[in-house]
């Protein structure tokens, strides 16, 4: 079939796209790709569609399907897309993704290369086209087109036979190969074969893909929700979203099981689990004070959370709410979710069932998985950005007492408004000190080494030393050291006293969690009794200063523009059945990037061989540089998947 008229299908709604398709995520290398294979008669592959008829068939976007049988493009949806982009100088009303991506295409007449637009380069030169114009134009207009432009007539033969190539294009045949079956779950099946080059679709795409052929709006409902959770700095992704939808229809953490809900069900099951989930991060924010993604461990324990609140419809008591985020913080503290996050889920859920089902329930069942729920000293002792309490220190910091060491000793745990009141890291011990002295990095980055001040008093501080700064900080806010858990005794403000200074802090910090922890429990102090859990070995890696968290930073923000997903910033890697953390990796995609597609990868910035060799027996693969992690992405990912 010509690329024209497969064009013209698409404008007449004899061609879509059905709904459980992602977005367009080519970038202009791959659309400068096409096109100049296309211009020089390359093979580009062909395309796969689904023909069902129109009246059955969920597609995306608003416009509508001719009657009769429609073709859904299966396999072909990024080639057809960017055509129809830059013939037609519009997207398809089926597009989702950034149409700047094939905007502005140039082709140069001399060396025939096609690049996108650049002012300074371009601008005035006849001899760069605008393939979008030249396309709207046609044959027709090639004549017109020389007699604007004078100086291209000497060479006008040898120019027009290229303009005429590159017209050609349109004219080119694609194999349009067909299928016509009727049952969703073979269809997606066929997708996921063909599409080796695109993303695969994970269980819950299935589930999205199933509720979107009754509910075709139900992709941008649940889209607009992580929107609004985004905008409060909490990055969720549908299927974590999906994931309590689910548990409040179904009980259940399997997607499988959502698979029999109709649309009226999942629509209502959206309300309840987002109202569910406001109210969870509301609480989680307000009482445990944590307010952001970089600190919200432990996020699989919110669709718990939700199945509890639904179960409760009424008016949840003090001790209640308490006792729940007590729960959540103590599954946060030890990785319950880190593992096998599927099957803990399910288990947990399983204790909300039931004639004895309630919160004891839940806690007993992790009390019991765990062992003792206590916080002694040596669970202080990871280091770097991501290790498992570095959220419980930035917990204590928003729940107790602390203080600024500026700022009129501000309290930290209000509400603090403006770019300068930020709570940023403070290394108590500054970096570049510690390692003149020789103190190696994990000492450096010790979890007991680090506070949380405003961004105004962390520059004013600098990298004085503590037994300099302390002493003016006791004498303009008196107690505001203590209320950070600092030693008072002086002594151990001194340089060759700091490996001293982190053992008494980690003392101060555990008796300051266990205190909060007991406060959640009004009174009911028989969880926290009995022996305390097992010290874990310290792990590695994690990112250990605001610079390699810039990095990271940026890094994802590439991944989102060319279309891919973001990787888990200070992925825990734990123990899949004790959920005991192994390692901190900087950035990971433990499913890799193509969802179970590639492998698993993880970015790993300054780490040592210790964690590059965990991450390597875990199956990662290892870029310890951005530059060789975005040359394995644009080699093999994004110029693997050119031919989708």
């Amino acid at each position: 079939m010509k690329i024209s008229t497969i064009l013209d299908h698409i404008d007449s709604g004899h061609m879509a796209l059905p709904e459980f398709q992602r977005g367009y995520v080519w970038n202009r290398d791959q659309v400068r790709a096409l096109f100049d294979s296309l211009y020089r008669r390359h093979p580009v592959g062909s395309l796969l569609v689904w023909a069902t008829k129109s009246d059955e068939a969920v597609h995306r976007g608003d416009g509508e399907l001719a009657p009769g049988v429609v073709k859904l493009l299966l396999d072909g949806q990024q080639r057809m897309t960017t055509l129809y982009g830059v013939v037609r100088g519009v997207p398809p009303k089926f597009f989702d993704g950034n149409s700047r991506v094939f905007t502005g295409l140039r082709f140069h007449l001399e060396t025939e290369v096609f690049e996108f637009f650049q002012p300074l380069k371009m601008k005035d030169d006849p001899l760069w086209v605008d393939v979008t114009e030249l396309m709207k134009r046609g044959m027709v207009g090639l004549t017109g087109f020389f007699k604007e432009q004078p100086r291209l007539a000497p060479e006008a033969v040898k120019y027009m036979s290229a303009l005429g190539q590159l017209l050609a294009v349109i004219d080119i045949d694609l194999h349009v190969e067909e299928v016509t079956e009727k049952n969703l779950n073979v269809i997606v099946e066929i997708f996921n074969r063909v599409n080796t080059g695109g993303t695969k679709l994970s269980k819950g795409d299935l589930a999205l893909a199933k509720i979107c052929a009754e509910w075709p709006e139900g992709r941008d409902k649940m889209k607009a929700k992580l929107k609004e959770w985004d905008k409060a700095d909490y990055k969720f992704n549908l299927d974590w979203l999906l994931r309590s939808v689910n548990t409040v229809l179904t009980g259940e953490a399997k997607f499988q099981f959502l698979h029999s809900k109709n649309a009226d069900e999942v629509k209502e099951g959206l309300a309840r689990a987002s109202k569910h989930i406001e109210t969870s991060l509301n609480m989680i924010s307000g009482r445990l004070g944590l307010d952001h993604d970089q600190v919200f461990f432990g996020r699989f324990g919110v669709p718990l959370m939700v199945r509890y609140l639904d179960l409760h419809t009424g008016t949840m008591s003090e001790k209640e709410r308490d006792k729940l985020l007590f729960w959540f913080a103590q599954s946060g503290m030890w990785g319950r979710f880190s593992g096998s996050t599927e099957s803990f889920i399910d288990q947990d859920l399983a204790a909300l069932e039931g004639p004895d089902a309630g919160l004891d329930k839940l806690l007993e069942q992790l009390r019991l998985w765990h062992g003792g729920l206590r916080v002694e000293p040596g669970h202080f002792t990871g280091w770097s950005l991501g290790a498992r309490f570095y959220p419980v220190l930035y917990m204590l910091t928003r729940m107790g007492e602390a203080c600024d060491w500026g700022n009129g000793g501000l309290r930290l745990k209000a509400s603090l408004l403006g770019k300068m009141n930020k709570l940023e890291v403070h290394h108590i011990f500054p970096k570049a000190q510690l390692y003149k002295w020789n103190f190696k990095r994990p000492e450096v980055n010790a979890l007991a080494n680090f506070c949380f001040l405003t961004k105004e008093t962390n520059l004013q501080i600098s990298d004085r030393l503590p037994e300099e700064y302390f002493p003016e900080v006791e004498k303009n806010y008196p107690g505001a050291l203590a209320s950070q858990w600092i030693p008072t005794d002086a002594k151990l403000w001194k340089m060759e006293n700091f490996r001293d200074f982190l053992e008494a802090r980690k003392i101060l910090l555990a008796a300051e969690v266990n205190k909060r922890m007991e406060e959640l429990l009004h009174g009911e102090t028989r969880w926290l009794a009995g022996p305390a859990a097992a010290i874990p070995v310290a792990v590695g890696g994690g990112m250990s200063g605001e610079e390699e968290e810039r990095q990271i930073e940026e890094l994802n923000d590439w991944m989102s523009v060319h279309g891919l997903p973001r990787g888990i910033v200070a992925f825990d890697f734990a123990d899949p059945s004790t959920g005991e953390q192994k390692a901190v990796f900087d950035l990971a995609w433990p499913v890799g990037i193509q969802e179970e597609l590639s492998e698993p990868v993880a970015v790993l910035l300054n780490e040592p061989t210790e964690t590059i060799a965990i991450a390597s027996q875990a199956g990662f693969r290892c870029f310890r540089k951005v530059t060789e992690f975005q040359k394995y992405v644009q080699t093999e990912v994004l110029d693997g998947a050119a031919a989708s």
